[in-house]
Parts: structure tokens; sequence; C-alpha cells
């Protein structure tokens, strides 16, 4: 049996303008012609997965870090944040003036101020991330396909995302929602820049679990790709990862092997030395 590939969506099958490298569609294509299956493994939702990622021709993905799981156009497993706890959400938001979106396979739905009370800290992830003419990106341009003026009570979520205040937002946020899983992103430490709430007891690893139990595959033939702390327990649970020359240094410092960054055919080369092309 060929291998089984987790690979992440942004900083390493994408770079942080979204740019999807020519090789790393080649290596996709050419790894599973060569009897390899991959999978997206992301934190985005299957709305954000726009057709340029899915035409590179996929075996199926992971999305919202570990809620939704699909092989072969089959939903194998879906954890769905509960129309409750979306008004609970909503509501502790609003009152707190956190400004925030919701991410469903239906679509981002977006808080009634978010485009303007999110864009410093839209521009600021981007930064971090080394675009190029960040400061002059708008929200539209980093979130193409959101919607500004959807339900916000709503019983399709995967996650939540807000941009946080302060970092107490992110620990207020803990003691209020037990019942779900809570994390940040963007930056590290009492720097990030948004919260996000999911199904409890979710994460990358679990639904990789869930996926090899349906395809009755083993452990040792799977590889993951990422480039961040949220890839690290894919990482984990995964006989071998790989790290991107772009990702973080925990990340790095975890993995098997660290490859080239993404604008420079990292993914590519990666599967080169792996012999899986």
């Amino acid at each position: 049996m060929g291998k089984i590939l987790f690979i992440d969506v942004d900083g390493t099958l994408v770079d942080y303008e979204n740019n999807l490298p020519t090789s790393a569609v080649d290596a996709i294509r050419k790894a599973r012609a060569n009897g390899h299956k991959v999978f997206i493994t992301t934190g985005r939702s299957k709305a954000e997965v726009y057709s340029n990622i899915l035409e590179i021709g996929l075996d199926g993905m992971i999305g919202g870090n570990g809620s939704f799981v699909e092989s072969d156009g089959n939903v194998i497993m879906h954890q769905l944040i509960t129309l409750e706890q979306c008004r609970h959400i909503v509501d502790w938001l609003h009152e707190r003036g956190l400004e925030f979106y919701l991410e469903s396979n239906n679509g981002l739905f977006a808080s009634e101020n978010f485009e303007t009370g999110a864009l410093d800290a839209i521009r600021k992830y981007s930064a971090g991330k080394g675009k190029e003419n960040a400061y002059g990106l708008t929200v539209r341009d980093v979130f193409p396909e959101m919607i500004f003026d959807g339900d916000l009570y709503r019983d399709d979520l995967n996650k939540v995302s807000y941009v946080l205040g302060s970092y107490q937002d992110y620990l207020d946020a803990q003691d209020e929602f037990p019942d779900l899983q809570n994390s940040t992103w963007g930056g590290a430490g009492e720097a990030v820049l948004f919260g996000d709430f999911g199904v409890k007891d979710i994460t990358k690893a679990h639904a990789i679990e869930v996926l090899l139990n349906h395809l009755g595959a083993s452990k040792v033939d799977t590889i993951a790709f990422g480039d961040a702390e949220i890839d690290l327990p894919m990482f984990e649970c995964c006989s071998y990862s790989v790290c991107m020359g772009n990702g973080r240094v925990a990340a790095k410092e975890a993995a098997d092997y660290v490859t080239d960054s993404v604008e420079n055919d990292g993914l590519y080369k990666a599967f080169c030395h792996l012999g899986l092309i």
C-alpha cells in the first residue's frame, strides 16, 4: 500500500498570500499517480477550500482543525458546535464588543462590524506572515467569499474565530466555555491576535485516527506536512513529519525533516526526498 499524506494548507500547501506553487500541484498529482493518498488537513472549513486547491485532485480533507473528515466525497465525521453553544458564543462576544466570524462548510459569516473592527488584526497577522503590502489589505482581500449579512445564530458551525481585545479575553473565554475547545492563533504567547472556539477534544490527530480507521490503514504509512504549533498533534500522530522551511521554530524542532519554504518549492522537494515521486 502507498503512503497516506496529510498536508496542512496555510503556510504549507499555499503561502500566506494564498499562492499555490505549480510545483506543489505537480508533486501531489505525481504522488497520487504513484499510489499514495493525499488529504489536506487544515483549520479551514470546506467553504474556504477554493477551486484552485480542489482542482489539484485530492483523496479528501480534514477541516476545521479536525471537526470534519471527508474521503472520496463521503463525509466520515462531522462534529458541530450546537445551536445553543453558538447562541452563547455570539451573545458573549457581542457583550464584550469583540468582532468575530463563524466558520461553516456553508460559508464564513462575519459579525456586524468585522470588516472594520478586525482590519488591524488581519493586517498585523498578514505582516507577521511576511505578506507584502500587508497594511494595504482589506478584510475582503483576505476573505473574498466572506458573508457580511448572514444569520449569526447557526447550527452548522465547525469553529468560531474572534479578535482578541487583550489576552484576558482568551483567559475569560476558557472560564466561560469549558464545554468548548479554546485556542489562540496569529502570534505567540500573550501577543496572539485571535481566539477561537471549536468542538471539545477535536484535533487534527483525532481526525486522522478516525480516517485511518475508515480506510483500514495503519499509522505506519502516514506522513504529516505542516508549519505551525497547531500541526504538532498531527506530527505526533503520524509515523513521519515534515516542517516547511518557513515554519515556526517549535514545528521545526518537532519534525523529522525540515524542507524548503513554500515559495522555494518545499513541498515538491520533500516529496522527492521521501521517494514519493
